[in-house]
């Protein structure tokens, strides 16, 4: 089957294995489905469980307003589909075309989708991570936990990391009239995401909700009693915080460790694709049988000066899933490119804020609804003279409007008055995001500049 270039006989009879069973590997199965592949369809996963949503599991999960194991994400047709789960994929053989499993079985293909997205990243002190009461959140078994551990009433949570995650288990804590520290390394929560300027009114929210926020400060370290139970804190600033449960919230790994040494273009930040989510091999070369969707690929997009992006999005793993599965049963006339604009939203302290684009790129902000004072207002960012994305807290409604701004590349500041424009105008300011040399906790959007061309590039395991 493999190499004898008959599309009709793929779509009859031919193997398509999807690694990955979460949103973008369920999503992807039923496309191919609807696009009338009929051959035999394998979904690996390393999770016990059936496809499951993440979003509410920060959420609704942590306010006992949702058991995680009724997250289950719906299905939209039947896929006929066989399913191997709680076993991790550990290798590829791409001139052989078979996925190697943990448990020792190969499972061959003739197109492969790779969707297996990212884990948390864990406290790197391995010790201090395994003391009782230390916990991640990104899976439906560690919100389970960590709901069970917030339902006993503890003492105090520390949250380390105020990206989007922490910043929504934050909230979470405080709804639930839990005491509650948050320490972020930057100057602000949401600051790598949004910028310091939006950043300061995240920080304005978080302590209005009685929040103990700490910025500009790191953990160096946690400390456990006699008993293996976590106790305290020592943050960077010489202070210490008593806490008996601390949840983890320091962004994101990309599952690609499995593809070390098969020769495909993957790495620490992802899996390098075209814009199709055809990925390409370490040489830079695409491949034909192999596609990558999800949190786990790395898509060049017009939109944003073909910047290789890693969108932790899951409007962007079910726009992905549907195009890979489209590609790889199309002739190449057929195929069709990546080209939604990014959209993300959070619900935390009372608010509601979303975001179109990718504002992290963005140079400047500008005001353009409402006022930062009111915490209810909508921010455009522009970078190199044009609208590159835009952000609103609980003024949602005007973000077709700023989408439709970035789809058509319109200049920056916008040549129109606002709605609600404040007498003696308002002018564009520095969004202040952190130095990228500078790591900070829970980006929603990773950009990269690498090249799949680089023939130097090797695999880094991550550490």
């Amino acid at each position: 089957m493999r190499g004898d270039g008959s599309l009709e006989r793929l779509r009859r009879e031919g193997r398509i294995v999807v690694v990955g069973a979460s949103l973008a590997g369920l999503r992807a199965a039923e496309a191919l489905r609807d696009e009338g592949f009929a051959g035999s369809l394998t979904v690996i996963g390393d999770e016990p469980h059936e496809p499951y949503d993440r979003p509410p599991l920060s959420k609704q999960v942590l306010l006992g307003r949702a058991a995680a194991g009724r997250t289950a994400l719906p299905r939209l047709r039947a896929v006929d589909a066989t399913w191997r789960l709680g076993v991790a994929a550990s290798g590829l053989d791409m001139a052989a075309g078979l996925v190697r499993l943990a448990d020792g079985d190969e499972v061959p293909y003739d197109r492969l989708l790779i969707a297996t997205g990212v884990r948390a990243r864990p406290w790197p002190q391995e010790a201090e991570a395994e003391l009782d009461g230390v916990f991640v959140l990104r899976t439906s078994d560690d919100s389970a936990a960590l709901a069970r551990r917030l339902d006993a009433g503890p003492e105090r949570v520390l949250v380390i990391g105020a990206g989007f995650t922490g910043s929504e288990i934050a909230s979470a804590c405080r709804e639930r009239g839990l005491p509650v520290t948050v320490a972020e390394r930057a100057a602000a929560p949401l600051a790598g995401a949004l910028g310091g300027v939006v950043g300061a009114v995240a920080a304005d929210m978080q302590r209005h909700k009685g929040v103990d926020l700490r910025c500009g400060v790191m953990v160096t370290a946690l400390e456990g009693d006699a008993s293996g139970r976590v106790r305290a804190a020592r943050l960077s600033d010489g202070s210490t915080v008593q806490t008996d449960v601390v949840v983890v919230s320091l962004g994101a790994t990309r599952n690609t460790e499995w593809l070390a040494g098969s020769g495909l273009g993957a790495g620490p930040r992802g899996i390098a694709c075209d814009a199709g989510c055809r990925a390409f091999d370490i040489r830079g070369i695409v491949t034909d049988d192999i596609y990558a969707a999800g949190d786990v690929a790395r898509c060049p997009h017009p939109l944003f000066g073909y910047q290789f992006l890693a969108l932790e999005h899951w409007g962007n793993a079910v726009a992905q899933a549907r195009i890979a599965a489209h590609n790889m049963l199309s002739e190449s006339a057929e195929r069709v490119p990546h080209m939604e604009v990014p959209s993300f939203w959070s619900a935390q302290f009372g608010v509601n804020i979303k975001s179109v684009g990718v504002p992290s790129m963005g140079t400047e902000i500008l005001i353009t609804q409402g006022s930062l004072e009111s915490r209810r207002f909508v921010g455009v960012y522009g970078y190199q003279g044009r609208v590159i994305g835009a952000v609103s807290f609980d003024h949602g409604r005007w973000l077709p409007f700023y989408q439709e701004l970035i789809e058509t590349t319109a200049p920056f500041p916008p040549p129109f008055a606002t709605v609600d424009r404040r007498p003696g105008g308002q002018h564009p300011v520095d969004a202040d995001f952190p130095d990228p040399s500078v790591p900070t906790h829970g980006p929603t959007v990773t950009l990269s500049g690498y090249s799949p061309a680089d023939r130097r590039t090797t695999f880094t395991p991550a550490h």
